[in-house]
């Protein structure tokens, strides 16, 4: 079997980040990593304390979610995370969080609006919010179900312009080209939840950024002739 140590330990490392930057509590959320060329994900186990958390406990599991190495269970939310990989092929790390505010809009089955530029510098418009699952979807394989609403929810969407999405009634998912950078983008979502929350208490008509301001900065950083930061 490959050597997947690094992957193991970049995974370890984008966990215990999640409590380090208040994001969870306990052994809530959870983040995951990707080999493309073998097709290996690198996942939390289940319930385990992100202060109990080293690189041997990540468990290794296939696309199809079969363990491949490990002593303890995959995360529960595993088969979300599978969907993502399957259907979103570019990235490389997911992160689930219950993060406060951002958890806030998902239970009241709202979209965060882009009011300003520290949102657009980073998500390409308003932070989408899925369909509630039915029924049927939650009483028979509902983790792959709310992989499912989540990417039915981006037919639209670029999944790199928008690495984010919230899940009704539930919470958000992240995602980026790693785990650091999955997690990243969970620790600036929660930043715009927050600053969203409080725009709108103070201002219940605050209207979105504008297209312009929006394109402004989200491509200076992001698009083909980006230009924040420096050169590599």
């Amino acid at each position: 079997m490959p050597d997947f140590t690094e992957l193991r330990e970049a995974v370890c490392r984008a966990n215990i980040e999640l409590q380090q930057k208040d994001l969870v509590i306990y052994s809530w959320g959870n983040v995951s990593g990707i080999d493309r060329d073998s097709g290996t994900v690198a996942i939390k186990p289940s319930g385990v304390s992100y202060d109990d958390l080293t690189p041997d406990k990540i468990v290794l599991v296939d696309l199809n979610g079969n363990v491949i190495d490990g002593d303890l269970q995959p995360s529960s939310d595993t088969a979300t995370h599978l969907v993502l990989y399957h259907k979103f092929a570019t990235i490389g790390g997911i992160c689930h969080t219950h993060s406060l505010y951002a958890t806030m809009w998902a239970q009241a089955g709202r979209e965060i609006p882009c009011l300003g530029t520290t949102h657009a510098d980073h998500f390409y418009g308003p932070i989408p919010v899925t369909e509630p699952l039915a029924r049927a979807d939650i009483e028979s394989g509902y983790e792959e179900h709310t992989g499912q609403y989540i990417v039915s929810r981006f037919n639209d969407l670029d999944e790199n312009m928008m690495p984010a999405a919230l899940v009704a009634n539930h919470g958000p998912f992240t995602w980026g080209s790693n785990p650091a950078e999955a997690v990243s983008n969970s620790v600036i979502l929660e930043q715009v939840a927050r600053m969203a929350l409080g725009t709108v208490l103070l201002d219940e008509e605050a209207k979105a950024i504008s297209e312009q301001l929006l394109d402004k900065h989200f491509l200076r950083k992001h698009g083909p002739q980006a230009y924040y930061g420096q050169k590599k």
